[in-house]
């Protein structure tokens, strides 16, 4: 119960504080006659785009999953976007836990191996974030200094991700000596060596020259389009953002999303908006309408995909549960 309530308590805390300094001095009125005044057609599109990328991101885990199974695209389409609804509406991203319990369920795999090559996309993503930002900031001015500091420090994290995930997947055997040398009982020591054992194999999927050149271009294809929808996006309200500047709101987000957040990253987009675009001549009121037509669009793609697709979930799970086993991998 205590840690139930503390999901809830830190993101809740963490978004009111970023609101309270993002919606100083704001004025409501004005804001809302931006939103009234959107030019809805640019809005349409920009959630087309975000549609697209959504489906990218399928594409991307499915070339991961692949390494160890088949499936089918539409199969990991509805699973990532369960998974996204998930996410947008409770706490500590468990629609992670979502997606992969679903893929899990309509194949042999575990869902420790599943869960393992979601986080670890979710951690190359953060890996490319950091890598687009810190070329995106050497050619843009003036640079927020808040995100040039974390980018820095976002860096060294990435870092030792990126080694983790290249060194990890070898040390095999090291750690199976070191679990079997724990004083456990032993069905807990079986059960934490077959953990380690699908965790190392969910990391090793990157390991394949083709497949890390498919996900890597996949990384950009959808980053690229996520900055594409935001300018789209921008032209409904009059700003016309750069690709530049666009970028580096994608990147902002992308980092912020990192951290503890409320469902949606209430508090969090608003900050990162008004870190980003106040600096470079647009309104705080203009930054907030904005961001809100954003995250309003971006539940309203989710919601459109999500709810469906977590219809065709509960077909899955009554399947599984007159068979009492996935239907193969």
């Amino acid at each position: 119960m205590g840690k139930s309530a503390l999901r809830w308590i830190l993101p809740g805390l963490l978004a009111a504080v970023l609101l309270y300094f993002s919606l100083r001095g704001v004025e409501w009125g004005r804001v809302w006659s931006t939103i009234v005044g959107a030019q809805w057609q640019f809005l349409i599109f920009a959630a087309l785009i975000t549609s697209g990328a959504s489906f990218l991101r399928s594409l991307r885990w499915r070339v991961l999953l692949n390494a160890a199974a088949h499936f089918d695209v539409m199969t990991v389409f509805w699973a990532t976007m369960a998974g996204y609804l998930g996410n947008n509406f409770l706490p500590a991203r468990a629609g992670e836990v979502v997606r992969s319990f679903i893929i899990s369920s309509r194949s042999s795999l575990t869902r420790t191996y599943v869960l393992t090559t979601a986080l670890s996309e979710r951690m190359m993503d953060a890996i490319a974030l950091v890598l687009w930002s810190s070329v995106v900031l050497i050619g843009v001015h003036p640079k927020p200094d808040w995100l040039d500091k974390v980018s820095r420090t976002a860096a060294t994290a990435a870092g030792a991700g990126l080694l983790a995930v290249i060194v990890l997947p070898h040390t095999g055997n090291l750690c199976a000596i070191v679990i079997r040398r724990l004083p456990l009982p032993h069905g807990i020591r079986e059960k934490l060596l077959h953990f380690a054992e699908q965790i190392l194999l969910g990391l090793k999927t990157f390991h394949n020259p083709k497949r890390f050149a498919a996900f890597s271009s996949l990384t950009v294809l959808i980053w690229s389009c996520d900055a594409l929808s935001m300018m789209v996006g921008s032209r409904a309200l009059g700003l016309n953002l750069s690709f530049p500047v666009a970028s580096l709101l994608v990147c902002g987000m992308g980092l912020g999303s990192a951290l503890p957040s409320t469902p949606g990253y209430v508090g969090i987009y608003q900050f990162v908006g008004v870190s980003v675009l106040v600096p470079f001549g647009v309104s705080k009121d203009a930054t907030l309408a904005f961001v809100l037509l954003i995250q309003a669009m971006g539940y309203s793609v989710v919601l459109a995909l999500g709810l469906p697709a977590l219809f065709r979930f509960q077909g899955w799970r009554q399947a599984v549960a007159k068979r009492g086993v996935g239907d193969g991998g």
